[in-house]
C-alpha cells in the first residue's frame, strides 16, 4: 500500500488518477485550492477514513506546500508517490505582445508549484530510500508552436525540475518521470467524434493508468523518462 499525494485532484486527470490508485488499495491525499470540491472528491472515492485525506493548500506558496506535506505525513506516516497534476494554460499571443503577468501566472502554476512540492517531499523520500514523482507535461515544452510561448516556457521549466530530480535521486530509490499529453480528452471526443487529429489525444483514465504503472514495482528502473 502506497501513500499517495494527488495535486490538482479536482481536475479530470486528478479525479481519474485518485480513483485508479484507490482501486489499487493505496492511501490517497487529495490536494487543491477548493476544500468543498476536495471533500466531494474524497466522498466519491468511498474510502475508509484511514485511507483518505483532504489536504487543501495553494502550492504556489512554499509554506503551504510544506504544510500539505506535513499533513499527509502525519496522517499516513510518509509520502511514497506524488502525482502532480496542477493544470493551467494560456495562449494566443505572439512573443512580441506577451503580457509579463501571463508568464508569471503560468510559471506559478507549473514551475513554482512543482518546485515547492519537490522541496517539501523529496527530502523525506531520499531519507526513506523510496519515492515516485510523476507530472503531466505537453509536447510544447520541447516543440513550441506559434503563440504559445508562455505555456511552453512554464512546462519546459517544470520538466527540467523533474528530470534533474531523477538524476539526483537515482541512487537513493527516488524516481521522477514526465507524461507528455498532447490534449487531455476529458470529453471523450477521440472515441465519440474520431478524426485523424484526435487520434493522439489522451483520456484522463489513460493518464491514470500510466501513473499507476509508474508507481508499480515493474517501473522501478524507469526514471528521467519523458
Amino acid at each position: 500500500m502506497l501513500s499517495v499525494l494527488v495535486t490538482g485532484a479536482t481536475g479530470p486527470a486528478g479525479r481519474a488518477t485518485a480513483a485508479r490508485l484507490a482501486a489499487d488499495g493505496h492511501r490517497l491525499a487529495l490536494n487543491g485550492t477548493d476544500p468543498a470540491r476536495l471533500d466531494a472528491g474524497a466522498r466519491n472515492l468511498g474510502l475508509p477514513p484511514d485511507r483518505s485525506l483532504v489536504a487543501p493548500g495553494d502550492l504556489t506558496d512554499p509554506a503551504a506546500a510544506r504544510e500539505v506535506a506535513r499533513a499527509v505525513e502525519q496522517a499516513f506516516g510518509r509520502i511514497d508517490l506524488v502525482a502532480h497534476l496542477v493544470g493551467g494554460w494560456a495562449g494566443g499571443t505572439a512573443v512580441a505582445d506577451l503580457d509579463h503577468d501571463e508568464i508569471r501566472r503560468l510559471l506559478d502554476q507549473h514551475l513554482w508549484t512543482t518546485l515547492n512540492v519537490l522541496q517539501a517531499v523529496v527530502p523525506g523520500m531520499r531519507e526513506r530510500g523510496y519515492g515516485r514523482l510523476v507530472a503531466v507535461s505537453s509536447p510544447q515544452a520541447a516543440t513550441p508552436g506559434p503563440r504559445g510561448a508562455s505555456y511552453a516556457i512554464a512546462k519546459s521549466a517544470e520538466e527540467i525540475l523533474l528530470r534533474s530530480v531523477a538524476k539526483e535521486g537515482a541512487a537513493e530509490g527516488v524516481t521522477a518521470n514526465v507524461l507528455v499529453v498532447r490534449t487531455l480528452d476529458d470529453e471523450r471526443s477521440r472515441a465519440e467524434r474520431p478524426t485523424a487529429n484526435r487520434a493522439g489525444w489522451t483520456t484522463p483514465e489513460e493518464v491514470a493508468e500510466a501513473i499507476a504503472w509508474l508507481a508499480s514495482p515493474a517501473a522501478a528502473a524507469v526514471t528521467g523518462a519523458r
